[in-house]
């Protein structure tokens, strides 16, 4: 019980840091999954799972307020459906250290990306071709490496959004309907591999619920683009070093 307790408050709060940049939680409720004893790869389908339920949440209150931006969601949407049970198969195929180095390292590249990295927002609007050009490979490398790590790929498209000079508040709403997708996709191709606990399951997406309703409405009513980059960053960096120390 006190597992589950713990659990659901720290799903509450992950998920109300990460959801606030349309990311979604389950690239840090892995680690914590995994320091709870759950196998990888159901801490990955469970964290996905989370994934499409805080992210449906969240998209409510960014499409209400008129941030996604269409043109680049839809390519992106289909073409991460389409590879995230690619990454999916490959992950299964992978040793077990492997999987966790490999989020050690993507872990890092995205805190870097959110800190170091502040592009000049694009001031008009891109033609269809150049819309598909960014789309396409963003949406088809989001899909495999979120299959892959189990961590439905928002931290790629946020990033390379805010790289091609989207505004941070429409690239991380963009990223949060994408993710929903993806992450869908992600959880189907893990189900088979994965042992999912119903009850840990219920609690923590009750926390899930919670958490990316408070996140969206923080990141529409209360703070700016540079604070959500930077808080998102942080947890990041802080995660990175507990697993690298895991596995050592």
């Amino acid at each position: 019980m006190a597992t589950f307790a713990l659990a659901a408050l720290l799903t509450f709060a992950l998920t109300t840091e990460f959801s606030m940049a349309g990311l979604g939680g389950a690239l840090i409720l892995i680690p914590v999954f995994l320091a709870f004893g759950i196998e990888v790869h159901t801490a990955m389908a469970t964290a996905l799972l989370l994934n499409v339920v805080g992210m449906s949440i969240a998209s409510i209150t960014f499409v209400r307020k008129g941030l996604v931006e269409w043109r680049l969601v839809l390519p992106m949407l289909v073409v991460a459906v389409v590879l995230s049970p690619v990454g999916v198969w490959t992950a299964q195929g992978l040793d077990r250290a492997l999987l966790l180095w490999l989020l050690v390292g993507f872990l890092i590249f995205a805190a870097g990306m959110m800190l170091l990295y502040h592009p000049q927002p694009r001031q008009t609007r891109a033609s269809l071709a150049a819309t598909l050009a960014l789309g396409l490979p963003v949406g088809g490398v989001a899909g495999f490496i979120g299959g892959l790590l189990g961590v439905g790929g928002g931290n790629i498209i946020v990033p390379a959004l805010v790289t091609a000079g989207i505004e941070p508040k429409r690239a991380s709403a963009s990223a949060s309907f994408v993710v929903i997708f993806a992450s869908l996709s992600g959880f189907l191709a893990h189900i088979r591999a994965a042992q999912i606990d119903p009850a840990l399951l219920t609690v923590t997406a009750l926390s899930t619920v919670a958490g990316a309703a408070l996140g969206a409405w923080l990141a529409t009513e209360r703070l700016s683009a540079d604070q959500l980059k930077r808080g998102i960053a942080l947890v990041l960096i802080a995660v990175a070093p507990k697993t690298a120390w895991d596995l050592l």
